[in-house]
């Protein structure tokens, strides 16, 4: 509840921030003009969210019946988990990528997808593969995709309306030109302060995932150690060329995929792998110390949790 009233608080934000921006550079009508265009833009990207980023990565479908037995037990994990977290069953895609990376896409739990590369399935073991997916299925579950898409819309809104300051420059709200140095101010400013406001929704949102995730997999331990190999590799020079021709996907990624180079870092839209790891053991922590009950049917014995206090989640 409090990430979700957040982001709602960050949206928010962007909000008051493009209303802004728009009456300092030319009034109601540059900020309608401006909104509209992007408004119209992410519209197309809405409806086929899914389909235009898989045909960036050149996704291929996936399912039990591939030849190769990683990739069937990787579509049978996927289902597995869609099951325990009773949401219905994403697509399934495969990239041609040595960078082991994954995202979730799609507008809502019906119309979503998840995609692995391959490097992820050949570099990580089976455990840590079940912990990547299930925190992609935790944001497909949270319609993390769709506030994203919200996000875009309202940023990029701002990036057009400080586009047009430079050429225009910029106006008060009874129509008097503000001179070139207003201007300058919303040209430079309004792109950054939508940046941040993206990183800190983007960043919450992991957060949220790795908890929901993990207790998808039930496994915290794993998709920690995922995502320190998963950061090791991107660090060490495997690559995502796709990535890098479209960075404006970057935040769809459970890792950065861009952060083998280090500029790329300044304005990441992942939160600290480390503070992610710290979490997610912390979790797993509280689980092995918590009591334990038996599941309905007499199954397993599985830990009983108090409600959760500190880290990155809150209470």
């Amino acid at each position: 509840m409090r990430n979700h009233l957040r982001t709602f608080m960050l949206l928010a934000a962007l909000t008051a921030l493009f209303v802004g921006a728009g009456y300092a550079v030319a009034g109601p009508t540059g900020m309608l003009i401006a909104f509209v265009l992007a408004a119209g833009m992410n519209v197309i990207s809405y409806w086929n969210a899914d389909k235009i980023v898989l045909s960036m990565y050149r996704a291929q479908p996936a399912d039990e019946r591939d030849p190769d037995p990683v990739v069937r037990a990787y579509a049978a994990d996927v289902r597995e988990l869609a099951q325990r977290a009773g949401m219905p069953l994403p697509k399934i895609y495969i990239i041609d990528q040595d960078q082991p990376n994954a995202f979730a896409t799609g507008r809502d739990p019906q119309h979503a997808a998840v995609a692995a590369t391959r490097g992820l399935l050949h570099m990580l073991d089976r455990r840590e593969i079940r912990g990547v997916m299930a925190h992609e299925l935790a944001h497909v579950k949270n319609r993390d995709t769709l506030t994203m898409t919200i996000t875009a819309t309202i940023a990029g809104a701002v990036s057009a309306l400080a586009n047009f300051a430079v050429f225009f420059g910029g106006r008060d709200q009874d129509g008097r030109p503000t001179g070139m140095i207003g201007a300058i101010v919303v040209a430079v400013l309004a792109p950054i302060a939508a940046a941040l406001v993206q990183m800190a929704i983007s960043r919450g949102r992991e957060y949220e995932a790795d908890r929901e995730g993990a207790e998808i997999s039930g496994d915290p331990q794993a998709l920690a150690s995922a995502l320190r190999k998963i950061e090791s590799y991107a660090r060490g020079g495997v690559h995502n060329p796709d990535a890098e021709r479209n960075p404006a996907t970057a935040h769809m990624f459970i890792i950065n995929p861009l952060a083998g180079r280090g500029g790329d870092n300044l304005f990441s839209t992942h939160p600290a792998t480390d503070n992610r790891v710290s979490a997610l053991l912390a979790m797993a922590g509280e689980a092995a110390r918590a009591p334990l009950r038996h599941s309905r049917g007499g199954g397993t014995a599985v830990p009983v949790t108090e409600e959760r206090r500190g880290g990155p989640w809150g209470s």
